[in-house]
């Protein structure tokens, strides 16, 4: 895991969350939110370089990653909402910025439009925002989760590696890859995890907040991969439109999986976004 490691828990209203900080204790607090079907993993460059001059925040979400997973639990985009704003509180946060990545960034709209969380200004890396969402794979699985839950180990594997590679569009290291992979793959209580999170989230979720997202009204940044498979950047443009001042950023050469395919490009965009004035 590139010594990734979250060395933190706190005991959410849908199971333990694993988290960590990054950063001098007086900078600037930055929260990164991951996306599905991924972990905090994705953001461990960019933490790492923003952490130089923020106090840069992570987690897995449950049922994600390194945070708990169980049978009854409830992973939804509504439930990760509500966690958010509770480790908010957790941590003391009342204005931090925060950057959140494909259905991150359902879950920090639903925080601030419907939980009242608030935040200094708002950074969207290829998010799930507007309908209808939801790859043809995703889609499948969705509709037929008790079929695929059945599946043999190494071919929920394989299932999980072919999806896993098509968010990004150069390709993802072998290493790399398997890090994504492993946790939905590596136990009994990931391989159902994968299938639970996809079962408990529908477009519902983006319905009920997207007539609203006019309200925004703080420095909103939008990252778009040009070669996003997943979402396309059509998308990007018809959020950027919806969101008062919001600004487009294309990158070049990158697909869903910005952190992976353009790092560099990526970072210096958020860390120039987060060092300019409100």
């Amino acid at each position: 895991m590139d010594g990734w490691t979250l060395d933190h828990t706190f005991n959410s209203s849908s199971g333990e969350v694993r988290w960590n900080v990054l950063g001098p204790v007086d900078g600037a607090p930055v929260v990164l939110l991951h996306g599905t079907p991924f972990s905090s993993y994705v953001w461990r460059g960019p933490a790492r370089a923003l952490a130089r001059r923020h106090r840069v925040y992570v987690w897995d979400m449950p049922g994600f990653g390194t945070s708990e997973m169980r049978r009854d639990q409830d992973v939804s985009l509504g439930a990760q909402a509500r966690i958010f704003g509770e480790l908010l509180q957790h941590w003391g946060l009342e204005r931090p910025a925060v950057v959140a990545h494909d259905f991150g960034g359902c879950v920090a709209l639903r925080a601030t439009l419907l939980h009242g969380a608030r935040y200094e200004r708002l950074a969207l890396v290829d998010p799930v925002a507007l309908s209808p969402w939801g790859s043809p794979t995703y889609r499948l699985i969705g509709e037929n989760s008790e079929v695929f839950d059945r599946l043999p180990p190494d071919l929920h594997r394989a299932l999980v590696r072919e999806y896993v590679s098509s968010a990004s569009h150069p390709g993802l290291r072998a290493d790399v890859l398997d890090a994504l992979v492993e946790p939905w793959c590596g136990t009994e209580a990931g391989r159902g995890a994968f299938y639970r999170q996809i079962v408990q989230n529908d477009q519902r979720f983006t319905d009920e907040i997207e007539c609203r997202y006019g309200e925004l009204d703080l420095p909103v940044l939008i990252c778009w991969g040009e070669d996003d498979t997943w979402i396309p950047q059509e998308k990007g443009r018809q959020l950027a439109g919806l969101i008062p001042g919001a600004e487009l950023l294309l990158i070049a050469g990158s697909g869903h999986l910005v952190q992976e395919d353009a790092p560099a490009e990526l970072t210096l965009a958020l860390g120039d976004f987060l060092r300019t004035a409100p």
